[in-house]
């Protein structure tokens, strides 16, 4: 049996508990929509060069290598994923606000660390739970995983207006009341609805050394990657060449309501052509993005189209990459494959992106950081074209 979520056409299986699992995601991605796209500009503000502000951002992105994959061993082991997901919000709400004490720059870099590390321990463990309900009906993923998008964009765009000249001061406030709101939100969720997945008897070393889960773990990671210069700097790049705030901000929208649109349309997309086919779609358009990106700022029409690519190089990437995740890691191994899916792809290829772009922003300039992403998706797209693929 199903339901309409309501007075949409989006199916989900009945006596799931959609609106609560959608509130998490609504509140977690409408931080992201704060942090992301307006952190660096608050670095900046801060008198934060670009060499400091590409380090502070890696912080955020470095704990995922390490944070998901502690957090997953303990909640497959104790079958307590949403203890660990409350625990991680709290914690994660109780150390930003210590950004409030000082501002240095070490000082920063240690709250950062510590919130980043409990703040990336709640997601993984999340979709996960998220997944356990699904159960046979998982391309249905994307229905619930919407609102997220729906709270970024809320976000990004109601602060690019807020945050308009000195406004930027307001954000370390905007962001400590959307983590007290994700930590609220995981309390509506019970603690039975993660369940305690069975044993799985093929060990996890033995699904790590299939060549089709290496090249999809790697494709992820050179993905992410490849997004560095986007997400660390691209507020500051669109800031350079004359964009306001309210400019960046309905740019930073618009992606993500390519990416709702997506969303909605990824339930009937991957019966119709395929999971590896759309990642595939999605690595070569991520090329494209990063080369109109890097060559033509100026132009807002190709701005824009670059923008609505997000649909692909982000919607359409992270519903295929995390359904072969899920296909790929079964059982008790369910809670570590999304850890290491969170920590190789957004957290060591978000770290490197971000590392790699403040560097060669300062050396070379922001075209041939964004041409370098290019590559890097592309490097992505021939991985996944020769080694990831679906078993019958």
């Amino acid at each position: 049996m199903v339901f309409l979520a309501p007075r949409t056409w989006i199916l989900v299986p009945e006596q799931m508990p959609y609106w609560r699992l959608s509130s998490f995601y609504l509140f977690y991605f409408a931080s992201l929509g704060a942090l992301i796209p307006y952190w660096s500009l608050y670095l900046k503000h801060l008198g934060f060069n670009i060499a400091d502000i590409g380090t502070l951002m890696a912080i955020i992105m470095a704990t995922k290598v390490i944070s998901p994959n502690i957090w997953g061993w303990i909640a497959d082991h104790t079958g307590k994923r949403m203890a660990i997901v409350r625990l991680g919000s709290l914690l994660a709400a109780m150390t930003f606000a210590c950004i409030f004490w000082v501002q240095s720059y070490w000082w920063l870099a240690l709250v950062m660390l510590l919130f980043s590390f409990f703040w990336n321990a709640a997601l993984p463990q999340f979709e996960a739970t998220t997944f356990t309900h699904l159960r046979e009906d998982v391309h249905r993923y994307s229905s619930i995983r919407l609102w997220g998008s729906i709270g970024f964009v809320l976000s990004v765009w109601g602060l690019g207006l807020l945050l308009e000249g000195q406004g930027i001061v307001l954000l370390p406030i905007v962001l400590l009341m959307l983590y007290a709101g994700i930590w609220l939100s995981s309390l509506m969720v019970p603690e039975e609805a993660a369940g305690h997945l069975p044993l799985n008897h093929e060990s996890l070393k033995s699904v790590l050394r299939r060549p089709q889960v290496l090249g999809l773990l790697l494709a992820c990671f050179l993905m992410q990657a490849s997004h560095g210069p986007y997400y660390t700097f691209y507020s500051i790049y669109m800031q350079e060449h004359h964009y306001s705030l309210e400019w960046i901000g309905s740019l930073w929208a618009l992606g993500v309501i390519a990416e709702i649109i997506v969303f909605l349309l990824m339930p009937r997309w991957v019966p119709k052509f395929g999971i590896r086919n759309l990642l595939l779609v999605s690595l070569a358009l991520a090329t494209l993005r990063w080369v109109l990106t890097g060559l033509f700022p100026e132009n807002v029409m190709l701005m824009i189209l670059a923008q609505t690519l997000h649909a692909a190089t982000f919607g359409v990437y992270h519903a295929t990459a995390i359904q072969l995740i899920h296909h790929h890691f079964a059982g008790r191994h369910q809670g570590k494959g999304q850890a290491l899916y969170s920590s190789l792809s957004f957290g060591a290829g978000g770290a490197v992106g971000s590392l790699y772009s403040g560097y060669s922003w300062e050396l070379f300039g922001a075209e041939a950081t964004y041409l370098m992403a290019a590559g890097i998706s592309l490097v992505a797209f021939i991985v996944a074209w020769k080694w990831v693929v679906v078993e019958k």
